[in-house]
């Protein structure tokens, strides 16, 4: 294999790590209401589960609902049960047109709470950048092995290693990110 290909490889593996870390953050109710809360919430659809946002329109009227339009009256029952058996830990409202959800102010407990998961959210991922960065040190040593200059190995591995500095750091701000979301009142 060549060393761009590993180091491509290392960087496409670091990021993927980045981007789930970005996707499970959002799933972590903050105290503010956002639509991407109910991503993670399947509802049955014709046999087959489907996300809310297939089977109807949410939107954000403020920062403390979420209105949920079903685009069927039949899906009323199927969205409320979904939201109540999530672990979202919100009741919604139903007025026979609108599923609202108000979003309560967190306590500080629950904040503090929040915080520690999403630090292991981010501990997660920086475990996931340090393994593609092992394996991509390990494929750069088979490499040299192989007939790589011993020079061109430490090269690469200082790219490596740059690499990972980087998505480290990318992950610490993400992190600082949310915190301060999750924090701010």
């Amino acid at each position: 294999m060549e060393i761009n290909e590993i180091l491509t490889g290392a960087d496409e593996s670091m990021q993927l790590a980045v981007d789930y870390l970005d996707e499970t953050l959002g799933h972590i109710r903050a105290g503010k209401a956002s639509a991407r809360l109910l991503d993670g919430i399947r509802v049955e659809y014709y046999g087959s589960l489907a996300p809310i946002s297939n089977v109807a329109n949410i939107s954000v009227p403020d920062a403390r609902t979420i209105a949920i339009t079903p685009w069927e009256k039949a899906m009323f029952k199927e969205i409320e049960k979904a939201i109540i058996n999530s672990d979202l830990g919100v009741t919604p409202e139903n007025n026979g047109e609108v599923i609202r959800i108000c979003i309560p102010p967190l306590t500080e407990d629950r904040r503090k709470q929040l915080v520690k998961q999403s630090k292991a959210e981010a501990e997660n991922a920086k475990v996931s950048v340090r393994n593609a960065r092992r394996e991509a040190v390990d494929q750069i040593k088979k490499e040299v092995k192989a007939g790589l200059s011993e020079d061109a190995g430490k090269d690469a591995e200082g790219e490596v290693q740059k690499i990972h500095d980087r998505y480290m750091k990318r992950i610490d701000e993400v992190f600082a990110a949310k915190e301060k979301e999750i924090l701010t009142v």
